[in-house]
């Protein structure tokens, strides 16, 4: 389940006419509370939970200092990096480890052109403490093998319809997380997020937002 945050009036401060890039702001810390998020010292999402997303925002190419800090708080951020927006671009920036650890991994939009029929998927793995791991199918195929933490892997093409997964650690047959009932629709790339702790709380699950590459135009 995905949790929308608060849309904020902010966010207009950063719809320049020459604006033709896209950020979207991920909280996959699984032991950090909610987080308000700053860049270039502008309010760009406030009360951000645990597993939500931001809208896309449409932002200009160029530097970003992004701070994270525990939500109602302006000082002492738990997060302070540089990212750089290159020019006619789709990403999604994550926060994620433990927040003792707590890092950004920008995550990209590839611009590609439709596959008229079909949908495309992909699998990243923000799971701080678990191993690596396979993504199957019932009938045994390997959609993504050996996903490392912090591993992005790349889309695939596959038949529209309703998915079962399971994530088995690799090159076993130890199922962590089963995932039922996954619709994929033509036309639609979808990343598949892994987030939690395995075996701990909040536990593994994952997350499949839509991807503005699948709508957005440049």
């Amino acid at each position: 389940m995905l949790i929308s945050p608060q849309f904020l009036p902010e966010y207009s401060y950063f719809m320049p006419r020459e604006a033709n890039s896209y950020i979207r702001i991920l909280h996959a810390s699984p032991d950090a509370l909610a987080v308000d998020v700053y860049a270039n010292n502008r309010l760009i999402a406030r009360n951000l939970p645990y597993r939500g997303f931001t809208p896309y925002l449409k932002v200009p190419a160029g530097n970003y200092n992004i701070r994270v800090l525990p939500a109602g708080q302006i000082s002492n951020p738990v997060l302070i990096r540089d990212i750089v927006v290159p020019d006619r671009s789709i990403y999604t920036i994550a926060a994620i480890g433990r927040l003792s650890e707590i890092d950004l991994l920008p995550v990209q939009d590839p611009l590609m052109p439709r596959a008229p029929g079909k949908a495309r998927v992909r699998f990243v793995h923000l799971s701080p403490n678990a191993p690596a791991v396979d993504i199957v199918v019932p009938n045994g195929t390997v959609l993504f093998g050996d996903i490392q933490y912090m591993e992005i892997s790349e889309y695939i093409t596959v038949n529209t319809g309703r998915y079962t997964i399971y994530v088995k650690l690799t090159g076993t047959n130890q199922i962590v997380l089963y995932v039922p009932n996954i619709r994929l629709l033509p036309g639609k790339n979808y990343t598949v997020y892994a987030v939690g702790f395995a075996g701990g709380n909040p536990p593994l699950q994952v997350l499949i937002p839509l991807d503005g590459n699948s709508y957005i135009k440049l």
